[in-house]
């Protein structure tokens, strides 16, 4: 079922049972109760305020960095794919950034504008509500670095600014104010080369095309970095580069991502991941972190 309506030039989206699979990167995941995009961000209030108070809500952004099980998502998912994306120079050192916003793009329009300190993001496979969730980072350096202030929005609607010093921030972790979402940022950059720092994105770019399998569905790295060492060294060393479970595969040319051949369930990804986590630990004692999201019913 499907219901649409436009307001300021961007469609309201409501579907019943859709298909996760088409909404996330490893392109598995069964079916959403409903799956709601907002036009803008007064839609978004008035939507959140109608929604059941014990309704489950999943935000959704690029859809990376996500395993929804094959059962589906007994629940609300919020798409912000193409919403609430905007990016603007505030001053010379400072960039507003919307929750929806692909973090490539802002890496890219920092860099146009002659903003230093972005270019990092464009290693980063999301958006940048996500990026803030989870504290992504790449090439060294991580999103809360950069950030200033915060917008977020909860159940009934109410938008809030909030600084760091509100938030626990550590690596891959940020423990926030409870069911408030990130729907923009401020970031803090430096003004600096407008040609250079485009030529670091693009440097940055062709270093991660050339480490990881871009052409094939993934969800980006699947594991956290445990202290002083990498997940992919200890996957690799436990042998476990190429091994598959129906059609998820560790990949050949990173061994921290997880690959759709092309027949995967989201069944066969998790799978993957709990072989990955028994191996390693059996052979070195250390218990790999999912650093994706796993929500939803199995089949």
């Amino acid at each position: 079922m499907r219901s649409n309506a436009e307001t300021a030039g961007h469609y309201t989206m409501l579907l019943m049972d859709e298909p996760m699979s088409r909404h996330t990167t490893w392109r598995v995941g069964g079916p959403a109760r409903f799956y709601f995009q907002p036009a803008d961000e007064a839609d978004l209030s008035d939507f959140l305020k109608s929604l059941p108070a014990a309704e489950p809500i999943l935000w959704l952004g690029l859809g990376s960095n996500l395993l929804v099980r094959d059962g589906g998502f007994n629940g609300t998912v919020i798409a912000m794919q193409g919403r609430l994306d905007s990016i603007e120079v505030l001053t010379p050192n400072r960039l507003r950034v919307g929750g929806g916003a692909p973090t490539a793009l802002v890496a890219r329009h920092a860099a146009r504008a002659g903003l230093c300190g972005a270019a990092f993001l464009a290693g980063i496979p999301g958006t940048m509500g996500g990026a803030l969730a989870m504290n992504a980072g790449a090439f060294g350096s991580e999103t809360w670095e950069r950030v200033i202030n915060v917008q977020t929005i909860d159940r009934q609607g109410v938008i809030h600014r909030r600084t760091p010093l509100e938030y626990k921030v550590a690596y891959r972790e940020v423990v926030a104010p409870e069911e408030e979402w990130f729907i923009g940022c401020e970031l803090q950059l430096e003004p600096g080369d407008a040609e250079a720092e485009r030529e670091e994105v693009q440097k940055l770019l062709k270093k991660r095309n050339a480490s990881q399998p871009i052409g094939q569905p993934s969800a980006g790295s699947t594991f956290r970095n445990p202290p002083g060492d990498y997940a992919a060294r200890l996957i690799e060393s436990a042998g476990l580069k190429g091994f598959q479970i129906g059609g998820a595969r560790i990949s050949e040319k990173h061994a921290n991502f997880i690959v759709n051949t092309g027949t995967a369930r989201a069944a066969d990804v998790e799978g993957l991941i709990q072989h990955i986590q028994k191996v390693v630990e059996a052979q070195t004692g250390v218990r790999l972190q999912p650093e994706v999201h796993i929500v939803g019913e199995p089949a």
